[in-house]
């Protein structure tokens, strides 16, 4: 099996996820700024717990290689994205220091709660099945996103997030860790036992991608 057949698994749920209105509202720039600015605060301490997740699968890891598998996606997120993430969050308004301050919302806990469960209650499989809805579905949403003919760029306060993760680097490293994804799925068989509880996994992880986008349009009611 392959990421292609997680995805088959949970058709309905994927597309609501990326499909989400809040993705839609972001891509025309009518999102309200109340929404996002949530979004950005729980994304900041969603990808605290993203980082220990990964920090987890070296920990997981049968064999060296494994491990240095795992280990550049836990740079990337300490030097690069989250560090990223703190700069343009400071373009909004908010400093880290008000992140680090901010409480996680329900959706928040247990999407991220989900995941370290996923991982610290199986192999390194589970845990990057759990994960794989995050990486997989932001660059499906923004190579759509940025081909979309209905995306508005010009003018679209949000036009920095679509350009991020529609870009080249983000959709390069997507390809990477959905490779390394398919290599640990290979030799497991979708229709066996272990194949559908890893499509359960990552039908209920993808689920939680879609509790994470509506807590943000449910915020400003």
């Amino acid at each position: 099996m392959n990421h292609k057949d997680l995805i088959n698994a949970c058709q309905e749920e994927w597309e609501a996820y990326t499909k989400h209105d809040f993705v839609q509202q972001l891509s025309l720039g009518t999102l309200e700024h109340s929404s996002y600015l949530h979004y950005l605060k729980q994304d900041f301490l969603f990808l605290k717990q993203y980082a220990r997740a990964y920090a987890l699968a070296i920990y997981k890891a049968r064999t060296l290689q494994e491990m240095r598998m795992a280990l550049p996606s836990v740079q990337a997120l300490l030097d690069s994205e989250i560090a990223h993430h703190v700069s343009y969050c400071g373009q909004w308004g908010l400093t880290e220091s008000d992140m680090e301050a901010e409480d996680e919302d329900f959706g928040t806990v247990a999407y991220t709660r989900y995941v370290l469960d996923a991982g610290n209650s199986g192999d390194l499989t589970d845990l990057m099945v759990a994960l794989a809805p995050c990486s997989i579905g932001y660059g499906e949403i923004g190579h759509n996103l940025i081909n979309g003919p209905e995306t508005v760029l010009e003018g679209n306060p949000y036009n920095s997030w679509i350009l991020l993760y529609g870009g080249e680097e983000f959709l390069s490293g997507v390809a990477t860790s959905t490779e390394q994804l398919d290599e640990l799925l290979e030799e497991i068989d979708l229709n066996s036992a272990r194949g559908k509880q890893l499509c359960n996994t990552f039908r209920v992880a993808t689920r939680m991608e879609i509790a994470f986008w509506q807590q943000a349009l449910d915020i400003k009611r």
